[in-house]
């Protein structure tokens, strides 16, 4: 299976070497692309891998399946040319998907598919299987270290500097879809949380900021007729990018692995 992986940082380059490591063995890299290109490029030939470099809107026509590995900001430019060639689209990125719902759409016409790798979430095959029931309420409190959300534009536009806070506090409550829009780069779980659930209108979310704290962490409930689900995990985050946790570029390999396996464990 031909793959292309879009965004070469902090996630991607974890992609990337899974490969260099032998890890996805019934793939086969064929493209990148990055918004660095010549950083990219020098990461590529580092580590042996003489794969073209392209833009994102070519990515798609050299792969079966595109993963995308890049900021937010950039989801557009990957997914409409993926799904409009009828291509596989591997993310993390819920924020962008909620951004986009236009895409849902896109894919079922063009026969092409949008998976939503699990991310830095716990619970997913729970959450998805008691949506086919009937969920009542989802409550989702996010605790990060402050060095985690020291880039979130909203903070800044509401005016606290999260490196002077000396207790924990709270610095957004409010819906799936209203945090996903406020910290789209921080809190994608909270967006994938509400498209496995009851929609992201409803799923309640709090964020903290607490310096008394080394990892990401979250803590989910979830109140059905088949279940009540309460989750908590705590992410390592990246030393390259602390808004990053370690478990989100290895559940991106997990699911591509989980493409081709004869075995697939979980819903």
């Amino acid at each position: 299976m031909k793959i292309a992986i879009a965004g070469i940082g902090t996630i991607g380059r974890k992609v990337v070497s899974s490969f260099v490591e032998g890890h996805l063995k019934n793939f086969e890299l064929v493209a990148v692309s990055s918004g660095q290109k010549e950083k990219a490029q020098e990461f590529l030939l580092k580590h042996g891998l003489d794969v073209p470099c392209v833009d994102n809107n070519q990515i798609a026509d050299h792969a079966d399946v595109v993963v995308d590995c890049a900021p937010t900001a950039a989801f557009p430019s990957i997914a409409i040319p993926t799904l409009e060639n009828g291509k596989k689209l591997v993310t993390v990125s819920g924020a962008g998907i909620l951004a986009h719902p236009e895409i849902v759409a896109m894919a079922h016409e063009s026969a092409g598919q949008i998976i939503l790798a699990t991310g830095a979430l716990l619970g997913f095959d729970a959450v998805r299987a008691a949506a086919e029931g009937k969920i009542y309420e989802v409550t989702m409190i996010t605790r990060k270290p402050p060095m985690s959300l020291r880039k979130a534009p909203y903070l800044r536009e509401i005016g606290i500097d999260v490196d002077m806070l000396v207790e924990a506090t709270c610095v957004f409550k409010g819906t799936a879809r209203e945090g996903a829009a406020a910290f789209p780069a921080n809190v994608n779980v909270a967006a994938a949380l509400g498209l496995a659930g009851i929609g992201p209108d409803l799923t309640k979310l709090e964020i903290w900021a607490d310096p008394a704290l080394t990892r990401n962490t979250h803590h989910i409930v979830v109140d059905s007729d088949s279940a009540k689900l309460q989750m908590s995990i705590e992410n390592i985050p990246t030393e390259e990018n602390p808004g990053t946790g370690k478990i989100t570029s290895l559940s991106l390999i997990a699911c591509l692995r989980g493409l081709t396996n004869p075995l697939r464990v979980g819903s």
